[in-house]
């Protein structure tokens, strides 16, 4: 049976590349923004480009706040896509503080302008950079990818966990760790975008979609 994935609407994510993407893997996705669809869903995903305080107050704006954490309640898989991965967070550093989500204790603060080195590199972080098992683990949304896969990745500020557990991969940024995957439960989040990761990114979407 082709998997039911809800694709949350709130005007700030690359839906269009997201719902391509799905469809790819056999999906038959929906883009929504009503909550009934939102809380009926068999998996949820919650993309987004952008600031932190702008998605939130989207997602406040249109009433989606509420359902959103009731799905991440029920235990049914959710995946959050860069901002969407970063809203996942208690709380946000940029332009802030402001509140997130709250499905993994820590915060998202900025990337450091600087390498390990000291010398200054490139913020935005932008391009391919590896996936590195956190703990020497994959965890179900990595399964079948191997140890040179890399995501292709677009951001300014990064998810920093409280807890390490909840770290699934890292990617390494001129020495500065950056968590690319992060796990609470049947709630992911990718820092990269899945959805613009050629086969690897593919094939972690297969993974998603094959959650129990």
């Amino acid at each position: 049976m082709r998997p039911d994935v809800a694709v949350v609407d709130y005007g700030m994510g690359n839906v269009g590349s997201v719902l391509r993407a799905l469809a790819a893997c056999g999906a038959v996705p929906v883009l929504s923004a009503e909550s009934a669809e939102i809380a009926s869903a068999e998996r949820l995903i919650l993309p987004g480009v952008g600031a932190f305080g702008d998605g939130m107050e989207e997602l406040g704006r249109r009433g989606l706040i509420g359902p959103i954490r009731a799905f991440a309640r029920s235990g049914r898989p959710f995946l959050g896509i860069c901002l969407g991965m970063q809203m996942m967070l208690s709380v946000s550093e940029e332009f802030g503080p402001v509140s997130g989500l709250g499905f993994i204790e820590g915060a998202v603060r900025a990337i450091p302008n600087r390498g390990a080195n000291g010398q200054p590199h490139k913020v935005p972080h932008v391009g391919w950079n590896r996936l590195v098992p956190h703990n020497g683990s994959a965890g179900a949304l990595l399964d079948g990818i191997g140890p040179e896969a890399a995501g292709y990745f677009v951001h300014s500020y990064a998810a920093v966990p409280n807890s390490p557990d909840h770290i699934v991969a890292d990617c390494d940024y001129d020495g500065c760790r950056i968590a690319a995957v992060i796990r609470s439960g049947a709630l992911y989040g990718c820092q990269f975008h899945p959805e613009k990761s050629g086969p690897v990114g593919l094939r972690i979407l297969r993974n998603f979609l094959s959650l129990g």
